[in-house]
Formats: C-alpha cells, structure tokens, sequence
C-alpha cells in the first residue's frame, strides 16, 4: 500500500494557495500564438502543484510543543565542528511565507533531525562525503514567537 507523504503548511499560506487557484482557474483557455499556448501549460502546471500541496496538506494548525523535531517546527541546530547556530523551519518549501529558510524532512539535515528533541546530537553525510554533526538546541512550533528578530 502506498501512503501519500503529508505537508505541513500555516493557515495563511493554505488560504494564499486557495486564492491564487481560484484566480489561475478563473483565467479563460485562449488558443493561438506560441507565447499564449507556453503561459497557459505554465498556468496548468502550477495548477497541478496547487492541487497537490493542498491534496497533501495537513489541516492541523500547528504541531504539539512538545520539542520533538517535526514538520512545522522551528528548529535551532549547533553546527558541532564551528560551534555556528542556524534557525530554519523543518516543513516543505512553498508552505509558508516567512522570512525563514525550509528544509525538508527529505533534506539530509531535516532528515537526520526528524525525531530528535533538544540536547541529542544527529550526523548527515554532506554532498562531498563528509560526516557533519549537530546538536538540536530548540524545535517550537511555527508562529510569531519561534521566528528570530
């Protein structure tokens, strides 16, 4: 059996898609020259992605704050080699208006995060071979008071 991948999205942004698919429906088919016919398979195919976020989309608000990495949640990670720290929403990219970088759970970071809660140490292999290590300092759920100033 195969189980369709949920996506984590704000309230806002579920709204936004809604909005922007019902004015990409609205627009009528014209035929004609090469420039009308690319605009509307642009159109259909962003129709297509809209479909599929909000087909997949959960309907919960926001993820229990139990500190527990999970989609929805803001994390904050030690890069354990530099000692630098990094803020990101752990989510799906496009589900969210912020001023916060995404990873997915399906990233090596997000996915080696998934699951953690804070103080446990997590490694993923970088794109050159390497082993990087992290510490998970904080996961909140998204919203106003887990974004950094």
């Amino acid at each position: 059996m195969h189980t369709v991948e949920r996506v984590w999205m704000t309230p806002q942004t579920r709204e936004s898609l809604e909005r922007e698919l019902a004015e990409l429906l609205a627009v009528p088919n014209e035929g004609g020259t090469d420039e009308v016919v690319d605009a509307w398979l642009a159109r259909k195919e962003r129709i297509r992605e809209i479909h599929e976020l909000l087909s997949r989309a959960d309907h919960a608000v926001a993820p229990a704050d139990d500190g527990v990495a999970e989609p929805g949640m803001v994390l904050t990670v030690r890069f354990d080699d530099s000692g630098d720290t990094e803020t990101f929403l752990l989510g799906t990219r496009g589900t969210t208006e912020a001023e916060l970088e995404v990873y997915t759970v399906n990233s090596p970071l997000g996915g080696a995060l998934l699951g953690a809660t804070p103080g446990q140490q997590r490694s993923y292999q970088l794109p050159n071979g390497a082993t990087q290590t992290v510490t998970l300092l904080s996961a909140k759920p998204f919203g106003a008071d887990s974004i950094p100033a």
